[in-house]
């Protein structure tokens, strides 16, 4: 076995977020690469929950994929879900306690959902028991039952330890990290590494979690050996960082110079916030950030403006609902040619649509929110690395020429946990962008200039800044000569960005040269459509994938030459929303129809295995437009 996806499923609030961050981190210290995403619903407590996890001895794994060789979980519900996600000669562990319950017994799946559920079960085997399910998984796919008893385990800790009975289900999380443990062959030391990286300092936490969890996992290599365990780790990396997507745009802005930080909690952006203030006194005595919670999402961009205008680097952070509210001052500093940064992670809508779920239907909202034109810079990033780069451009390309800039995440990237290199510093320089410094003749919106300096307010020079149209110094204005002049001057800038950003953070293509058909797509579908290039091509299909990173201003003339080398009908657009919208994008800017596409939008990833189906479908079949996916719990 080259590679190895698992699952660990449970009820939300039962510690599958700590699971998920141990295991990586433990997976880390030996070696390994891995990516670990977490699927929830927006209920604190309850209802089902789980970590898709892909570990690889050679790379980081992005392309998360179906079946499972392990399943692991912490109550009995997670088998209802993920049942169908097993693959063959897997393993599943779970409670033996439970073995005799019923679907109809389980009171926190959707009606909807269990009725689905209760249908294929009854058409399959005849039974929604949890033991037939497990004996028609052992039957027909040959998968491992290893049946424990879950409060047996628990009971260990309060005769060793003392811990009070009514506490010791807070430790339910480390049997299924025992079992993966085990299976795995991961050493006790690694397994340590990783517990004491998360309850840094908490010895008794730390001591608890860390017997438990190699207790059961030497149990389970002398009962069923190590038959999950991975070669040799040969990953190309001297030193890694485990983090998650939230931290990793946290730790660019804190890189790129970030000063005052201004939001309000919403799922999926909040824990970049959180993360924040938490470091947010890292300068010592040369400073640190200010961290800002506001009232809603438009006092919250409202505070970074005014920030900006004082000369420090601004951003804040929301997700769609908080967006939109956002809208008016965002063509407030579009007018007034303010540098300020919105790192926007997308999540499932319209309204509040699935607030713990993600998407990517919001692109052609940041491309054209608020109303009237003005400039501005739409960025989107595709995995950990290239997330932490662009938070640190965002901020050159806000200053250096005096726009907004919306970096475009998405819920898959924010909320997986995922080994990277750590990045080399001496390779970004911090760009500020013309400043004017003293009094004397100074003229805010020089017309004569496309990019004219700034001041900050509290210096020497006098400003006015306004809603309205204004004039060179600031004042408002109707003037058509002067509104032409100004109206210019500013959308203007959109050639200079195209002219002078370097094309990588525009645009990139994986692949072949000379491609039969191209994958076309941005965010989070990045790896999974690389890896389906690959994959395809051991089959015959010689393709290449166009990730497209900077959305406003477009590079079109590059990206018409790269699919120019197909025929439009090889085009396919791979997306987390109904509209194809980088397609509508594309189009829009290129003139090339792109007609062709594989869309999703259940809120859930694009896992390999469906995409390659789809893409195999389409170009099999020119007729066909569209495959719509829906895989996933």
């Amino acid at each position: 076995m080259e590679e190895l996806e698992l699952m660990i499923g449970g009820p939300q609030g039962s510690g599958l977020d700590t699971t998920g961050q141990i295991l990586t981190s433990s997976l880390a210290y030996i070696g390994y690469g891995v990516i670990s995403d977490r699927e929830y619903y927006s209920n604190i407590t309850g209802k089902h929950s789980y970590i898709h996890m892909k570990v690889s001895p050679t790379r980081v794994p992005y392309d998360l994929s179906y079946p499972v060789k392990l399943l692991t979980a912490i109550d009995a519900e997670t088998l209802y879900h993920h049942y169908n996600d097993l693959d063959e000669n897997g393993y599943i562990a779970l409670d033996s306690r439970g073995l005799n319950t019923t679907l109809d017994r389980i009171v926190t799946i959707e009606s909807y959902t269990k009725k689905l559920i209760g249908e294929d079960l009854n058409n399959r085997i005849g039974s929604t028991k949890l033991e037939d399910i497990v004996q028609y998984l052992e039957d027909d796919l040959s998968v491992t039952a290893i049946l424990l008893d879950y409060k047996l385990i628990l009971d260990r800790l309060v005769d060793k330890f003392g811990v009070a009975a009514s506490l010791a289900s807070r430790y339910l999380s480390s049997i299924p990290m025992g079992v993966i443990s085990g299976l795995m062959d991961i050493p006790p030391e690694a397994i340590e590494y990783g517990v004491r990286r998360r309850f840094y300092g908490r010895e008794k936490i730390i001591e608890h979690n860390v017997y438990l969890i190699n207790t059961i996992s030497e149990e389970i290599k002398s009962q069923y050996g190590t038959p999950l365990k991975l070669p040799e780790p040969k990953l190309d990396m001297d030193e890694v960082m485990v983090v998650s997507g939230n931290d990793i745009v946290a730790m660019g802005k804190v890189v790129g110079g970030l000063r005052f930080q201004s939001y309000y909690p919403i799922t999926p952006a909040a824990d970049e916030s959180f993360f924040i203030e938490a470091n947010q006194n890292l300068g010592g005595d040369k400073g640190g950030i200010v961290v800002f919670q506001t009232e809603d999402e438009l006092a919250a961009i409202a505070a970074a403006i005014g920030a900006s205008l004082t000369g420090v680097r601004t951003a804040t952070a929301t997700s769609g609902p908080g967006f939109s509210l956002m809208v008016e001052a965002l063509g407030w500093a579009g007018n007034s040619e303010v540098p300020v940064v919105i790192t926007y992670y997308q999540r499932g809508g319209p309204a509040t649509g699935l607030p713990t779920r993600g998407g990517q239907s919001d692109l052609l909202f940041t491309m054209f929110a608020s109303h009237g034109e003005f400039p501005r810079v739409v960025l989107t990033s595709g995995d950990h690395e290239e997330a932490f780069e662009d938070s640190i451009i965002a901020f050159n390309l806000a200053e250096k020429y005096q726009v907004p800039v919306i970096h475009l995440l998405d819920k898959y990237l924010a909320n997986s946990i995922a080994t990277i290199k750590v990045p080399d510093l001496d390779v970004y320089r911090i760009d500020r962008g013309l400043i004017h410094r003293g009094d004397g003749d100074y003229v805010r919106f020089d017309t004569t200039k496309i990019v004219s300096p700034r001041a900050f307010l509290g210096d020497k020079a006098i400003i006015w800044y306004t809603g309205n149209e204004h004039t060179e110094e600031g004042h408002n204005t109707e003037d058509p000569i002067l509104r032409e002049k100004m109206y210019r001057k500013r959308m203007e800038k959109l050639k200079l960005i195209l002219e002078e950003t370097p094309k990588k953070y525009m645009y990139r293509y994986y692949g072949a040269e000379d491609p039969e058909y191209i994958l076309l797509g941005w965010g989070f579908v990045k790896h999974t459509c690389i890896s389906a290039v690959k994959s395809l091509e051991r089959e015959g299909y010689r393709g290449g994938y166009l990730h497209i990173k900077m959305f406003t201003p477009y590079p079109e003339k590059d990206v018409a030459n790269i699919l120019r080398k197909v025929d439009p009908n090889k085009i396919i657009a791979v997306e987390n929303n109904i509209m194809l919208q980088a397609g509508m994008a594309t189009t829009l800017y290129t003139g090339i129809k792109i007609r062709r596409g594989v869309k999703k939008y259940t809120g859930r990833p694009i896992y390999l295995h469906e995409l390659r189906e789809a893409v195999i479908d389409l170009l099999s079949n020119e007729g066909k437009e569209e495959v719509i996916l829906t895989y996933g719990s």
